[in-house]
């Protein structure tokens, strides 16, 4: 079982989880898309389009640096297009991109929940919408949305209502495109981390180093990732998926290799 020879079409891919779902599948000498806005290096958020194809590409895969933003539909459609043109076809989306603004209702700016919302929701849709038609030709297409499981509990909303509807916006996506094109043979899913990610996100506005120590590293939900597309996307659709309950079903219950401090206790993701 393997991803040799398969597209991958990953938003957000120039860093963190999307990058490292790209690199696991690039291992198995998969082609990968790699779709984000960063062209140009950021102190802040390191990793651009071109970097994250070097390193697709020097673990044994194919890239496509891909600069664009998935607000917008015609550049989603043009990043489709090129990739078909570079590779012949997409098997696997993964809606990655997101937004993150954890202010309560008082305290977020709407130029900042509309970020979310048209990056989380409505990016996660048009890239859905772009990658279908490609999607229904492959053998076991899947899509992977990063997003977390339909929790409808007021804890869940009461300290950031607009980014929870924006992320779970991206899971009723799952929700519903999993009933619409089940009889297509195209399997809809989400994923979600049990514990916080050492990602940008989180050393930038959950915490810092601090939290940084309590996470695991990207590689564990990658590992997820390549576990779920494995599975044959007729049998396997409209799941919410949580990273170490995938990697427990094959057998990988040891999963010390993935905390970035096995001293440090781990800290609890959202929305679990």
């Amino acid at each position: 079982m393997s991803l040799r020879g398969k597209t991958l079409f990953i938003t957000g891919a120039s860093r963190g989880i999307g990058l490292a779902i790209g690199l696991r599948a690039a291992k198995d000498g998969a082609n990968v898309a790699i779709v984000a806005k960063t062209s140009e290096p950021n102190p802040k958020l390191p990793g651009t389009v071109y970097s994250a194809a070097k390193e697709i590409e020097a673990a044994g895969g194919k890239a496509l640096p891909l600069v664009v933003d998935i607000r917008f539909e015609d550049q989603v459609a043009d990043a489709v297009k090129k990739t078909v043109l570079a590779f012949g076809g997409i098997d696997i989306l993964v809606n990655n991109a997101s937004a993150i603004s954890l202010t309560n209702t008082l305290g977020t700016p709407m130029k900042r929940y509309d970020l979310m919302h048209q990056i989380n929701t409505r990016g996660t849709f048009v890239c859905s919408q772009a990658c279908i038609p490609h999607l229904m030709k492959a053998n076991n297409p899947h899509v992977l949305n990063l997003s977390p499981p339909l929790n409808m509990e007021t804890r869940w909303f009461e300290g950031h209502v607009a980014y929870t509807m924006a992320k779970f916006g991206m899971s009723m996506c799952v929700l519903g495109m999993a009933g619409e094109f089940k009889t297509a043979g195209v399997a809809f899913n989400a994923l979600w981390p049990r514990t916080a990610i050492a990602t940008a996100a989180v050393q930038n506005l959950l915490g810092g180093e601090e939290a940084m120590r309590g996470s695991r590293k990207p590689e564990i939900m990658a590992d997820a990732a390549h576990a779920i597309f494995m599975r044959p996307s007729r049998e396997c659709t409209g799941n919410f998926f949580i990273d170490d309950e995938v990697l427990a079903s094959i057998g990988k219950k040891d999963l010390s290799e993935y905390a970035v401090d096995p001293t440090a206790a781990l800290i609890p993701d959202f929305f679990i």
